[in-house]
């Protein structure tokens, strides 16, 4: 059989096996239920969970089960707004997705680079104000970032970014660049007190899933594994690895707070390290969230030694806790220009916060930074530092989500919620020391 009729023979296979999606409103008050049948693969599980992640879908309630070669999901689903889902093309994408080879269904969790664009990967040991060092070297060689995402958990690093060359707005081709670019990069993540070695990579467009991609550089540069300045007395995730007697089943049992993307952080982790999900079940109540997974290894045996079953709590852990960084979250709105980001992550720093997470988006012009912060010595902020930081960003959008310690002295209008427009111009180019 030659690579055409293979290939022939699998889209067969994809058709007659395709997953099969029942949508009900009607069976639960409070939730719509998606049902989805598929046949049983390592990856189906974080598949089904990865669509409706990226769809931005809450899943309150769900049940995971495998039977001979099937394997039958069934998820009670709500919108942002908790409200049951009413949109027939969410429901049609989802169809779509699940009997594509990619199961991506848009930017949200999806980044199609074309030829214009170039990624870059890095990890490396976390520490106040490596961000804004990153973004001041790709600024100083002309790279803009049209996208980003930055993880930091356990005094590690990640960050997945998307460039181009200013002066082209294409993606850059000339391999000197490429090694300046590599080599500069190395040297701002690299730190003498660590013996881990930092990573830095540059590839060719391409597909891929940015969250799932961050979990597995962290999982490769070792997050969870807690530093001893990290082990502190704060409450982690509820953790237990157990053996099921009699049926040759690991079960894992999760207790933490909920949030969006929850299930798609454990699932994918339970995958990443080589584990089937044969049985399972997440219900969230309130602001808590319960899971449980009955697992297997591929090699279809159950955890066979204690350290096993630790590094299974370990990384569990590390999963929940990797996109719920403590901190006071700053979101920003403005128009976008060349060294933006190079200069908002400069103010930052300046100000003495430390920048645990980032997600950058550029659209149309405009940008969107979301951030998640502390001080230098991951304590609160200090309402004034915010007050102060609104002031040297000029008309952009400043949101701040969360409390802070103490409310800040802000003009009546927009004290109440937090929303603070631009009073001062934006400043020139000659400022962010561009010209």
């Amino acid at each position: 059989m030659d690579d055409h009729d293979v290939d022939a023979y699998a889209k067969l296979l994809r058709r007659v096996n395709s997953p099969r999606v029942v949508v009900d409103n009607d069976a639960c008050e409070h939730a719509t239920v998606i049902q989805v049948d598929t046949v049983k693969r390592q990856v189906a599980l974080l598949e089904v969970v990865q669509v409706l992640t990226d769809l931005n879908l809450a899943i309150t309630k769900a049940y995971m089960s495998s039977d001979g070669v099937w394997f039958m999901n069934v998820f009670y689903v709500t919108d942002d707004h908790g409200n049951k889902i009413r949109d027939e093309g969410i429901f049609n994408c989802i169809e779509k997705a699940l009997e594509s080879d990619a199961c991506m269904v848009n930017s949200t969790g999806k980044i199609l680079l074309s030829k214009d664009h170039n990624l870059i990967e890095l990890t490396g040991t976390d520490r106040p104000g490596l961000l804004s060092e990153v973004c001041a070297v790709l600024t100083d060689l002309r790279c803009n970032v049209v996208s980003a995402e930055i993880w930091a958990h356990n005094a590690r690093a990640a960050a997945v970014i998307h460039i181009t060359d200013q002066s082209t707005g294409a993606a850059i081709e000339d391999p000197r660049k490429l090694s300046l670019i590599k080599k500069l990069l190395y040297n701002v993540l690299k730190d003498h007190g660590d013996f881990r070695t930092p990573i830095v990579s540059i590839s060719a467009p391409g597909e891929i899933h940015t969250g799932r991609r961050l979990h597995q550089m962290m999982f490769a540069a070792r997050d969870f594994e807690r530093p001893d300045s990290e082990i502190d007395g704060s409450v982690r995730p509820d953790v237990t690895v157990l053996d099921c007697p009699g049926r040759d089943y690991t079960v894992v049992t999760a207790t933490s707070i909920d949030r969006p993307k929850l299930l798609f952080d454990t699932v994918c982790t339970l995958t990443d390290m080589q584990y089937l999900v044969f049985h399972g079940a997440v219900v969230t109540d309130s602001k808590k969230a319960y899971q449980e997974y009955y697992i297997r290894h591929v090699d279809g045996f159950p955890t066979s030694s204690e350290a096993e079953r630790q590094r299974v709590i370990e990384c569990i852990q590390a999963a929940i806790e990797r996109r719920a960084s403590e901190g006071l979250q700053l979101e920003l709105f403005t128009d976008d220009h060349f060294g933006l980001l190079s200069y908002i992550t400069r103010i930052l720093r300046e100000n003495g916060l430390w920048a645990k997470s980032a997600e950058i988006s550029t659209r149309n012009g405009k940008a969107k930074h979301n951030y998640i912060v502390t001080d230098v010595s991951g304590n609160p902020v200090d309402p004034k530092t915010i007050f102060l930081i609104h002031q040297q960003m000029g008309q952009t959008v400043l949101q701040v989500k969360g409390n802070l310690s103490v409310p800040p002295k802000f003009p009546q209008e927009t004290s109440r919620s937090f929303l603070f427009r631009g009073l001062f111009r934006c400043p020139s180019f000659q400022n962010f020391g561009l010209s």
